[in-house]
């Protein structure tokens, strides 16, 4: 969702579940002014919510972005939704930025990572 550098990537951390994750899928459309700040601004905004674990973010070079937010309970979630910055910023985002989108909700059951020995250490992301 956001225009991240070319940081070493690292996918946010296995959790215990359950948990929950919101995978938002989209394209945008050609009109990105203020799009970068108001994404910046949720990315800092989200990490105040009691339970957000953290986020990934991945984009194809067709145009398609995806942005998981993981949170530890149904409660964190709602907050984030609920926020009214975050809804201002989406009805934004159906007026001028997105050519059209998915939102998934999801409880995690399962969960587990894996880090190859020696590979080098990414960012954290939450």
């Amino acid at each position: 969702m956001s225009d991240h550098s070319q940081a070493l990537a690292s996918p946010v951390q296995a959790f215990e579940p359950p948990y929950y994750v919101a995978v938002f899928t989209a394209v945008r459309t050609q009109e990105q002014d203020g799009y970068s700040e108001t994404n910046a601004r949720m990315e800092d905004l989200v990490k105040d919510v009691p339970g957000f674990l953290g986020m990934d973010h991945a984009q194809t070079p067709g145009g398609l972005s995806i942005t998981v937010g993981y949170f530890r309970d149904a409660d964190a979630l709602t907050e984030w939704r609920c926020n009214a910055e975050h809804r201002a910023a989406q009805k934004r985002g159906q007026v001028e930025w997105y050519q059209r989108y998915t939102l998934h909700v999801a409880k995690v059951e399962r969960s587990h990572g894996f880090v190859r020995a020696g590979a080098p250490q990414g960012a954290t992301a939450g």
